[in-house]
């Protein structure tokens, strides 16, 4: 929770720093801000005369208040030694103008507290780039003791003003700044809205929209146009869009992120590490802490000392290294290097189709490494690639492959000593190399686990959503080497079509989707053979089927819409062994049905 005042003991400068745990935020901006109103001619601070904090309260205060013309689009520069700010955004229409307020209080005692009340030093004035506000102690804080002070400043800018910020101990909070922001405080929270939001919308990668840095707080940022950098000594850190480049470090605390459309970096001695999109090359590393993705459309170096790896999909080549934790990833697009010293490798690789169809290649020679853990790998079987699979320490029963991919085994002649396998699927390609000392070795196709992976993404998706409730996936899959949108269905359906969809699935037991939606379904759809019988007879012509995809992912043929017998056996043959995606509605799978038609034509 943010502070809201902060005080200061009166005791030698030199003390300040081992003072600041013992500091109290007692004092809500909203007690004592009056109103906004619009802009009037400048105005010099004037102290009030002091007065009780509150009915019945020993501390006594000032409030100090001032106006200043200024221009939109100029800049506020803030440094106070002491006290927490609050800076709004002047309403819409107003005259451009900086307006400010300060409270200053002290639990000193009589004459004593209208001295050091009145000798607290602020000055307020317009300078050629914006306006510039000083907050100083009064100098009789380096020579007393035992009274303590609070600080509270409350600043009101134009929509397009930047700000800068300096205090030595207090909260920044701000609205929606329409310029640029640099704030900085020693020792509390930064709690933003919205940055760059005017003036700024076409702002490119490159542009330093934002810099955030506390010695210890928390720091909490919305959306940033432009280039965003935020440090803090060990709080968490959590940000919304960020359109351009990241650079965001902690000492311990979490990290979170919404979006980030440039280039990041994201570093944590020891938390949790969440992303929910990306868009360009990604480095994190936490020095134990768990790491998250959704979506990245782009590269991914990730490290973490101790936690898992968990990614929904990445287009571009990933490097992952866990000394200890399991790695997940259900879409690889690109290249992969993944190592883990004693975790689970669970890995879907599935490079994009190319736009002429025909066999997909890795992005580049992919290398998959576990101590003592198993690797688990699931293929297109369109993959051109040369397969290279070790365990160091097992016998023929630590390599499980799919009979279809032509492993060839290479076991020592004890039992106990490495276990070698290849293959050369579809002519070869780039080697994708498995080695792991003492677990299992899996490689299956992608039609062969459908529902676990499926709901490996389901879990994912809630997972992100829980830390990042903003996050909307818009998941590109790739299985069956057509480009479709894994969506959860209820997110494109209104009331209407949803009740309708509903109440077929009463009746009909699923629902009904047009033939060329079907085909975008389709995981594994090989193609009838032309029965030779048919073909001495000379028949050729059309076969249409209804069929039914099943909540498990397999395809059933319903009936025979039209088509010779002779045909249509060899076409129910060949759909009985499709595999395609279930429907998903309210998180459950649905059956679907359709129907398919093949045209036998003789040459």
């Amino acid at each position: 929770m943010m502070n809201s005042g902060f005080h200061y003991s009166l005791l030698p400068i030199a003390r300040r720093v081992a003072l600041f745990p013992a500091f109290l935020f007692v004092i809500s901006a909203a007690q004592f801000a009056p109103p906004v109103f619009a802009a009037e001619p400048a105005e010099r601070p004037s102290p009030e005369h002091a007065q009780p904090a509150d009915p019945g309260s020993q501390h006594v205060s000032v409030v100090r208040t001032g106006v200043l013309g200024t221009r939109d689009g100029l800049t506020l520069r803030l440094t106070m030694d002491l006290g927490s700010v609050n800076i709004v955004q002047l309403d819409a229409g107003a005259a451009p103008a900086v307006r400010y307020t300060v409270r200053i209080e002290t639990d000193a005692r009589g004459p004593a507290a209208q001295q050091l009340l009145d000798s607290y030093s602020l000055k307020a004035k317009p300078t050629y780039s914006g306006v510039e506000i000083i907050g100083t102690l009064p100098p009789q804080a380096v020579r007393s003791g035992n009274a303590q002070f609070w600080v509270q400043f409350e600043v009101a800018v134009p929509r397009g003003y930047s700000v800068d910020v300096n205090t030595e101990a207090g909260d920044i909070t701000t609205a929606d700044i329409g310029g640029t922001a640099s704030l900085h405080t020693q020792g509390g929270n930064i709690k933003t809205g919205r940055i760059g939001t005017s003036g700024m919308r076409d702002a490119s990668w490159g542009h330093a929209a934002a810099r955030l840095e506390t010695e210890g707080g928390h720091i909490q940022v919305k959306d940033v146009t432009g280039d965003l950098t935020a440090i803090t000594g060990g709080g968490h850190i959590s940000v919304g869009n960020i359109a351009g480049e990241a650079t965001l470090r902690t000492g311990g605390g979490h990290i979170r992120a919404e979006q980030i459309g440039g280039r990041a970096e994201l570093d944590t001695v020891g938390g949790n590490i969440t992303v929910a999109h990306a868009g360009s090359f990604v480095s994190v590393r936490t020095g134990g802490g768990q790491i998250d993705f959704g979506e990245v459309r782009g590269s991914v170096r990730a490290q973490t000392g101790g936690g898992g790896i968990r990614m929904m999909y990445v287009s571009g080549p990933i490097e992952l290294e866990s000394s200890s934790g399991s790695i997940c990833l259900t879409r690889v697009a690109g290249a992969l290097q993944a190592a883990t010293s004693g975790g689970t490798i669970t890995a879907w690789i599935n490079p994009d189709a190319p736009s002429g169809g025909g066999n997909v290649h890795l992005g580049g020679p992919s290398q998959l490494a576990s101590g003592n853990g198993d690797i688990i790998v699931f293929l297109p079987r369109n993959l051109a690639a040369t397969i290279d699979a070790i365990v160091a320490s097992g016998d023929e029963h630590h390599i499980e492959a799919d009979p279809a991919l032509h492993m060839t085994m290479q076991a020592s002649g004890n039992g106990s000593g490495p276990l070698h396998a290849m293959a050369t699927l579809n002519g070869g390609g780039a080697p994708l190399k498995l080695k792991t000392t003492g677990g299992k070795i899996r490689l299956q196709f992608l039609d062969s686990e459908v529902a676990l992976r499926d709901s490996l993404i389901r879990e994912q998706i809630e997972r992100i959503s829980q830390r990042i409730p903003e996050f909307k996936p818009d998941y590109m899959d790739n299985r069956g080497n057509e480009n479709t949108v894994f969506r959860n269905d209820d997110a494109k359906m209104d009331w209407l079509e949803s009740w309708l969809n509903s109440l077929e699935i009463s009746f009909r037991g699923g629902i009904t989707e047009n033939a060329d939606d079907f085909q975008k379904r389709l995981v594994n759809s090989p193609r009838p053979s032309y029965p030779a019988l048919a073909q001495r007879a000379g028949l050729q012509g059309f076969v249409k089927l209804q069929v039914r995809v099943k909540k498990d992912g397999s395809v059933e043929v319903q009936k025979l819409l039209e088509g010779e017998p002779a045909l249509a056996d060899a076409a129910i043959a060949a759909v009985k062994t499709w595999r395609a995606k279930p429907a998903w509605m309210s998180g459950k799978p649905v059956e679907v049905i359709s129907t398919v038609t093949f045209n036998f034509q003789l040459h």
